[in-house]
């Protein structure tokens, strides 16, 4: 119909949280049904998986409250439907048949594909005791994704939208894209670090471009790594310096550094400042290359100095704008 064009073509036109939207799925309007949650969350904590069901779904559902029940059992099959159908005990036939049914469906998918979570909300829930899946959500270990070749290539289908988990898979280290209109693009390793960091920048009022743990003590003499993030940094259209933060215990900073002006020189689309926060083993063999590079990289180990070098830089380049 026309209509659905209509809304389609806008969709497809728009842009959510400043990425651009590359597909849509139209469904069959749901009518007279109850909307339901049921989840299941791997729980290291409490040592085993953890099965949610409320009665009312919603947006809201999984903050908690008195309408999310849960419990935890043996990441077995039979447990976890057992346990899932328990939960809604209480509630009418039609319910209880769907909470069931969905359970026994839901539950092989999330052990054969070692899911962390596995949640339809809403469920709707019609009078027969039939549901349909309102909405779905999947989360995979990344980590156990060599023994997943169908959920590979699921991901390799979809590159534009699951290119950062090809990025883990295939090169071993975490690229998050924060922002895709950010000023500061970021080179760094640790991810508590890391996050640090991008928590640190967001308080000073600047715009982060990227989260990264380049785990660079498995670098092993290869810049391809430092390349690969560089070449996407380029293609932040905002992005106007690049803050290195290296805290060095396995890494030394003087193999480290002449890796990244390596992939700074290979990188000639990425023409903006970089701002070097190195800190630790090696620090004064990194400072030695850097002034001998001639290449446009600061050095500054204290790390507030270094946010507000990064900050003038930017200043700078809209000044000149």
């Amino acid at each position: 119909p026309e209509a659905v064009e209509s809304a389609t073509a806008r969709i497809l036109a728009s842009e959510i949280k400043g990425r651009p939207v590359h597909s849509v799925r139209v469904e069959t309007q749901i009518n007279d049904a109850r909307e339901s949650y049921l989840g299941f969350i791997l729980d290291p904590g409490a040592g085993g998986v953890r099965v949610l069901f409320a009665a009312e779904g919603g947006v809201d559902i999984e903050d908690g409250g008195d309408a999310l029940r849960s419990t935890v059992t043996a990441p077995d099959e039979a447990a976890m439907i057992a346990a899932a159908t328990e939960l809604a005990a209480d509630q009418s036939e039609a319910m209880r048949a769907a909470i069931g049914d969905a359970a026994a469906r839901l539950v092989p998918a999330f052990l054969k594909h070692e899911a962390m979570m596995l949640e339809i909300n809403p469920l709707f829930i019609q009078n027969d005791g039939g549901w349909v899946a309102g909405d779905a959500k999947m989360v995979i270990d990344e980590n156990a994704l060599y023994r997943q070749p169908e959920v590979s290539k699921f991901i390799d289908a979809r590159d534009p939208v699951y290119w950062e988990t090809q990025a883990k898979r295939d090169y071993g280290f975490d690229y998050v894209e924060i922002d895709p209109h950010g000023e500061i693009g970021l080179l760094t390793t640790g991810a508590g670090l890391s996050m640090m960091l991008v928590d640190e920048l967001i308080g000073a009022g600047l715009k982060p471009f990227n989260f990264l743990d380049l785990r660079s003590g498995g670098l092993g003499g290869d810049p391809s790594r430092i390349i690969r993030v560089m070449n996407w940094m380029a293609d932040g259209p905002n992005v106007g310096v690049v803050l290195v933060n290296i805290f060095a215990g396995v890494t030394h900073l003087g193999e480290f550094t002449e890796l990244l002006l390596q992939a700074f020189r290979e990188t000639p689309r990425l023409t903006v400042p970089v701002v070097a926060r190195l800190v630790g083993n090696g620090l004064d063999d990194a400072r030695k290359i850097i002034e001998e590079s001639g290449e446009p990289i600061t050095l500054e180990p204290d790390l507030a100095k270094a946010i507000a070098l990064a900050a003038r830089h930017l200043k700078r380049g809209a000044a000149s704008c």
